[in-house]
């Protein structure tokens, strides 16, 4: 009994050597698996794991929490070419989805879970968007210096004057600074 406990010992030493080197031999992924996304109330499933038998590629299923297989949920076909297959589903309600792709060999491509959220409804809070209105008479106002408001005459008068007033008394003040002093 004494000698079978380092037959024992070196079994399990062989058997722990080989373990790495039958793993390195394997892929390290067992596939490319399946892509789900969600745009508003439609869920995309895209994967590369099928192959065409027949003209088909596969299925897709969407199942709610309550259905357990995937002939209970919304089915449909695969479409695509060589290097991707997917299917979509619309008008999906909010809550939380398995999506399953099983490759019409049988095998099963991958299976996940996906949350659709609610979709904003339109409130009264909000202001309305702005609508179009009809153009104004004169155009651009560009050359006023991004004013749109309309000044009397009166105003643009008395704006003149005092533009008028400045440029002489810098004109005055540039004449006399000039001259020489005299005392």
């Amino acid at each position: 009994m004494r000698n079978s406990s380092p037959v024992l010992r070196s079994g399990l030493t062989v058997a722990a050597a080989a373990l790495p080197l039958a793993l390195a031999a394997m892929p390290a992924t067992a596939g490319p698996g399946i892509s789900v996304s969600t745009t508003g109330n439609t869920v995309s499933v895209t994967t590369s794991a099928c192959t065409q038998i027949n003209g088909s590629w596969g299925t897709a299923s969407l199942l709610t929490s309550s259905q357990g297989s995937f002939a209970q949920g919304r089915q449909v076909t695969l479409s695509g070419t060589s290097t991707s297959q997917s299917a979509a589903w619309s008008s999906v309600s909010a809550g939380t989805y398995t999506v399953i792709v099983i490759c019409s060999d049988g095998t099963t491509a991958g299976t996940q879970s996906v949350v659709v959220s609610p979709t904003p409804s339109p409130t009264t809070t909000r202001s309305p968007s702005p609508s179009p209105s009809a153009s104004p008479s004169r155009g651009v106002m560009g050359g006023s210096g991004g004013s749109a408001t309309d000044y009397g005459t009166v105003t643009l008068v008395a704006g003149g004057t005092l533009v008028g007033a400045g440029l002489f008394g810098t004109a005055w003040y540039l004449r006399r600074r000039n001259k020489p002093y005299r005392f």
